[in-house]
């Protein structure tokens, strides 16, 4: 659930992957990806010393690591509560293995904010109601919701990470990925969760419906978020960062819409 505005453009269709393909989760993120084998320009060419001179760049860089650094706090958060309705002891111990690198992801950001001279909490801010309104309407009913929930909210999240993340100057770019690095829950949730369809064929219906709905709800927060930081939406527009027009923002969202569709399918779940 992060800055994004939803495109107008149709899903497109993809047959469920068999159960040997490749980590689906890895391979969704990878088709997410714009190629891009030039070398980088602008600021993407530009270390943070050089591209922080411009006071608008430095602002959105501020903004961007808050957001991120409130999602792995909140990530931190929703999985030590997903592990009390694991079912099993070796859940818990699994789940709680992932909070904690997500918090040590949350650290490396709040580090990274006071190295360039910006308060962690005050960064953060911004961001904390968004985010509880977001969690209050999306509350999962059950174990598999809160499964659902994580992979596809975090998923698209990190998409959207990383396509911004070429854009920004190399230092911020590295961090923004290490950041990024899978804590292993998207195998994890995929695996629980078409289990649980193949035990019971039922439940996929309701999951189905209920990560549309996260989707849509992490797409209509995440557009008020934007709206509302200036530097922060001029940045993702094309005002500050290098080659990032209107029309590959549209390019952009298609992509993150593609993968999403495919991590539907390695769910075993319709888009």
């Amino acid at each position: 659930m992060r800055f994004m505005e939803t495109p107008d453009h149709e899903t497109p269709d993809h047959a469920a992957p068999s159960a040997a393909d490749a980590d689906p989760a890895e391979s969704a993120a990878a088709s997410a990806s714009r190629p891009d084998d030039a070398r980088p320009t602008g600021i993407a060419a530009q270390d943070w010393a050089t591209a922080s001179a411009e006071p608008q760049y430095r602002a959105a860089v501020v903004d961007l690591l808050g957001a991120l650094a409130y999602g792995e706090l909140a990530a931190f958060e929703r999985l030590a509560e997903d592990a009390k309705l694991a079912p099993t002891l070796a859940d818990k111990a699994a789940l709680a293995k992932m909070a904690t690198a997500e918090f040590h992801h949350f650290e490396q950001l709040s580090d990274r904010l006071r190295a360039i001279d910006a308060e962690p909490n005050g960064a953060m801010e911004p961001f904390a109601k968004a985010f509880a309104d977001f969690h209050r309407q999306t509350a999962p009913s059950d174990w598999l919701e809160g499964l659902v929930k994580a992979y596809v909210g975090d998923s698209i999240a990190s998409d959207f990470y990383r396509e911004v993340a070429a854009r920004l100057d190399s230092d911020t770019r590295a961090l923004v990925l290490a950041v990024l690095d899978d804590t292993g829950h998207g195998n994890f949730a995929v695996e629980k969760v078409r289990a649980a369809i193949e035990a019971e064929p039922r439940v996929g219906g309701r999951l189905a419906l209920w990560a549309r709905r996260l989707m849509g709800e992490a797409l209509s927060q995440a557009q008020r978020v934007a709206a509302e930081r200036d530097a922060l939406s001029t940045m993702l527009v094309g005002g500050v960062a290098d080659g990032f027009d209107l029309a590959e923002v549209g390019r952009m969202f298609s992509r993150i819409t593609e993968a999403h569709t495919k991590r539907m399918a390695a769910l075993g779940l319709a888009a």
